[in-house]
């Protein structure tokens, strides 16, 4: 610490002539802080840089991850694009899927239906209006037939925003990989396949935690066998933020829920070793620029030590937090759509400083509908110009080093361990989940950060700041109303056709199965699958095992 006495009474001659200069020019607050509440000081100076560098920092490639988890980043490759997209039918999806392709996307990201992603078929009275109306509607291995129908599985990477029903959906990819003469083990992708998230955040649940976390480290231990290039889960964050967590609170549930699976991976008896390297994870990217940059430089930290320490891993690719980034929907404004563009650009550029593997741009029109066309090619275009243009990619870790950023590091991952350490206390995510714990920290932020922007202490430009009176409307997306009526009576089609003898022994196969605990239920679901049973007809057998979640 010796260099830091060199320049203290440098330090006190400017902080006095600062002073000096505030008093005759006000500064715009009294106290500054990010969106977490951490203190940003007038000036950031080498005391608050890491004073143990391997320990804390490390090179890029290198225990504990702080700088990247590949030693030279975006020198060697890109990050994915993997714009999300799914609407109305899955043969309109497909076309927007090649057309994605077509303009440069490089990896592939579904969206399904509401009643899909609560294991409703599209003709059940729960899914009447919602179906094709948030995502694609599928209900049988048909539906997944057109989605990738002419994309071959085998050279595109595709991730699936499915939970409740992952095992499912999962089955699904599978057979259409079958059906395209491409083996199980050469398909690449992740399904998010994270319950937790849905309790504490998001809401598509349909059974209680245990048979959950039951259904999850089934695919842990099967894909580990049949799909070693599949990621088995995407522990995601996005949501928890979306609900109106704080950057730290993002990170610290996100993590907490990620040693909640290891925890339930390794009471089935799997090995450390085996599932940790396909684990990964999904997170927001938000306004606060540097914030969030920090906070994924601290999460890869925390896991790298939570990993190695904790659950003494011995594999260096179980130590490794490899995550998907997508910008944020909350932040984007009805008001003056346009300012959007700039808004997700900021995202972008945070998540590709902090080293995303894979990144999705939101359109600018996602506060009004679904994404036309046009904006989704803007989105895209944006990425592509990050990455060509702007030179942020021509070095690993850009920011590191900057005494900001380290102290904004820092402090996340200590504030991040508080409540990891508090869940750990309450018995771990599942119980902190069960006891409402995270809920109520979420709904807390939430409400704090409304009040600052309704006290006009947070700026929202065009919403409480720089406002028109008059905007034009933009064209928006809309699904054609037909399509319900058209999706039901090709589900209707499904079935007349299929062998129901044995759809029926299927399902009476998969109802056998899940009565024994032990069982892996990913065989049974695959067979079923392949029989043309729907989505509906397998989760009803499961909903009759293993009972409805209705909250807390």
């Amino acid at each position: 610490m010796g260099k830091a006495t060199d320049y203290s009474s440098k330090k006190q001659e400017w902080e006095q002539e600062a002073e000096t200069t505030a008093k005759r020019f006000p500064e715009r607050k009294e106290h500054f802080q990010t969106s977490s509440d951490i203190p940003i000081e007038r000036l950031h100076l080498p005391e608050h840089a890491t004073d143990d560098y391997l320990t804390k920092l490390g090179f890029p490639g290198q225990y504990p991850y702080t700088r990247g988890i590949q030693p030279t980043m975006y020198r060697s490759r890109y990050w994915t694009m993997r714009q999300y997209a799914g609407f109305g039918s899955a043969k309109e999806t497909n076309q927007r899927f090649r057309y994605l392709l077509e303009q440069g996307q490089t990896g592939l990201s579904v969206a399904f239906d509401l009643p899909t992603q609560i294991g409703y078929d599209s003709d059940d009275l729960m899914a009447e209006g919602e179906v094709g109306k948030v995502g694609v509607a599928i209900d049988s291995l048909k539906d997944m037939e057109l989605l990738f129908d002419n994309i071959p599985l085998d050279k595109v990477s595709t991730s699936m925003t499915i939970n409740a029903p992952a095992s499912v959906l999962l089955c699904m990819y599978i057979a259409v990989g079958e059906k395209q003469g491409i083996s199980a083990d050469k398909l690449t992708g992740t399904i998010q396949n994270d319950i937790l998230k849905e309790y504490i955040a998001r809401g598509t649940y349909i059974y209680p935690p245990k048979p959950s976390m039951r259904l999850i480290t089934n695919i842990f231990e099967y894909c580990q066998r049949q799909l070693p290039r599949f990621n088995t889960i995407s522990i995601s964050g996005y949501h928890i933020r979306e609900a109106g967590s704080t950057a730290v609170q993002e990170i610290a549930f996100t993590l907490a829920n990620g040693i909640a699976y290891v925890e339930a991976a390794l009471a089935s008896g799997l090995d450390i070793d085996t599932f940790a390297p396909r684990l990964a994870f999904f997170f927001n990217a938000h306004n606060q620029f540097f914030e969030e940059v920090a906070k994924f430089r601290a999460a890869r930290r925390i896991w790298a030590r939570t990993m190695k320490e904790r659950y003494k891993a011995k594999n260096p690719k179980s130590w490794k937090l490899r995550f998907h980034t997508q910008t944020g929907g909350s932040t984007l404004t009805a008001q003056q759509a346009d300012n959007n563009i700039v808004r997700v650009t900021l995202q972008a550029l945070s998540a590709i400083m902090g080293g995303t593997q894979s990144l999705h741009t939101n359109s600018k029109d996602e506060a009004l509908s679904l994404p036309t066309e046009e904006s989704a090619r803007i989105a895209l275009r944006t990425q592509q110009i990050l990455a060509n243009e702007s030179g942020a990619a021509d070095t690993v870790d850009p920011l590191g080093g900057s005494y900001y950023v380290e102290y904004l590091t820092d402090e996340i991952e200590t504030r991040a361990m508080e409540y990891i350490e508090k869940i750990d206390q309450l018995g771990g995510a599942v119980q902190a989940v069960e006891d409402g714990y995270m809920q109520r920290e979420i709904h807390h932020a939430a409400y704090e950060t409304q009040k600052k922007i309704e006290a006009d202490e947070e700026i929202i430009v065009g919403l409480n700041q720089f406002v028109q009176e008059e905007e034009a409307q933009p064209e928006l997306m809309k699904v054609d109303e037909q399509l319900e009526a058209d999706q039901i009576r090709s589900l209707h089609e499904v079935r007349n056709g299929r062998d129901q003898e044995l759809v029926n022994q299927c399902l009476a196969n998969l109802k056998k199965a899940a009565a024994d605990e032990k069982v892996n239920l990913m065989p049974y679901i695959l067979e079923a699958v392949r029989a043309y049973t729907t989505v509906g007809e397998i989760c009803n057998v499961l909903r009759e095992q293993f009972g409805e979640y209705t909250g807390i």
